[in-house]
């Protein structure tokens, strides 16, 4: 709504603040729902390469293709829910999980003695020194989700108004 006390500049950011309301979420819900379902699907499609991996603790006790087939389900099942806003905190949470130990298991650099060279590996490209920034970006985007929920625009909002 209008208000001649404001500026354009002050009504425009008020309508800006409606909005973000309802669907300041949606973004990285999409964003996020297209980029680990493409992942998922690339699973589905392809050739299980877990076993060459070294996972963290528990799932280096877990065989690789159960982990392989753990990963895939997740990356299918989880951004179907984001993309829906149903159980997003949830979602969110199995995402955080799989792309920590993705990030362990396959992007942190092998070897590194500095900080410095931990730091080469924050690229979006493999020269042997890890490349864990995409991930890291995923981790940053996927923390609103799990902290504050899918918004307005949601399954999540319609079943608690149901209630």
């Amino acid at each position: 709504m209008y208000n001649s006390t404001f500026t354009p500049l002050q009504n425009a950011f008020a309508q800006l603040d409606r909005l973000g309301v309802w669907g300041a979420d949606l973004p990285l819900r999409l964003f996020l729902a297209w980029e680990f379902f493409e992942a998922g699907l690339e699973k589905w499609n392809g050739q299980n390469w877990f076993a060459e991996l070294q996972f963290p603790f528990p799932f280096h006790l877990l065989p690789a293709e159960l982990n392989w087939q753990l990963s895939m389900w997740v990356e299918l099942i989880a951004p179907l829910l984001l993309l829906l806003g149903l159980g997003t905190r949830l979602a969110s949470a199995m995402l955080i999980v799989l792309t920590v130990v993705a990030i362990a298991a396959v992007h942190w650099p092998a070897h590194w003695s500095s900080l410095a060279e931990l730091a080469l590996g924050y690229s979006i490209s493999d020269h042997g020194h890890g490349n864990y920034k995409l991930p890291l970006i995923y981790l940053i985007a996927l923390l609103p989700l799990l902290l504050g929920g899918a918004g307005r625009l949601s399954l999540d909002a319609r079943l608690r108004r149901r209630v």
